[in-house]
């Protein structure tokens, strides 16, 4: 990957929210620097200015597919910062709801990945991404279904695994 891989603490959160349209409403102090960017860069940005480009296309429309749906769901993310250098999350999105139950944005909980789950995901997300080189998202989704049908597991029991 270009740039540097920037890391951050081990007790230390990336916590950030977004509106239903995936616009930055709020980033804490560890997101913003993280990002590299200002909190005026940042706030009504589109979230996916962090989005690296070796992170697979499926990953990201199954993450938006779930929390849409109201459903939570945990991925392992790589991030792109204002300067191109790039860090690893575990990530914990949820949908924010208002008092009568809909869905009025977005949170998301990150965490320094395991080293060793990352010695897993890196290598599938490759394989991810060639399978979307060559036959799109659709051709991804197959990949990681047939990895999961092959260990007998949901993609969250997979996940939370590592």
């Amino acid at each position: 990957m270009a740039g540097q891989e920037l890391s951050f603490g081990d007790h230390e959160f990336i916590v950030s929210k977004t509106d239903t349209k995936g616009n930055i409403t709020y980033g804490n102090g560890v997101f913003i620097r993280m990002s590299g960017y200002t909190e005026e860069e940042l706030i009504n940005a589109p979230h996916k200015i962090l989005r690296h480009p070796k992170m697979p296309a499926f990953i990201f429309k199954f993450l938006w597919q779930r929390v849409r749906a109201g459903k939570e769901i945990f991925a392992y993310v790589v991030n792109r910062n204002k300067n191109d250098d790039y860090y690893w999350v575990f990530a914990h999105v949820t949908a924010s709801r208002d008092e009568s139950g809909r869905i009025i944005g977005y949170h998301s909980a990150r965490r320094k990945p395991k080293a060793k789950a990352l010695e897993i995901i890196k290598p599938l997300y490759e394989t991810l991404l060639r399978a979307e080189k060559s036959g799109g998202v659709s051709a991804s989704e197959a990949k990681l279904q047939a990895l999961l049908d092959e260990k007998g597991v949901s993609y969250d029991e997979f996940i939370l695994s590592l």
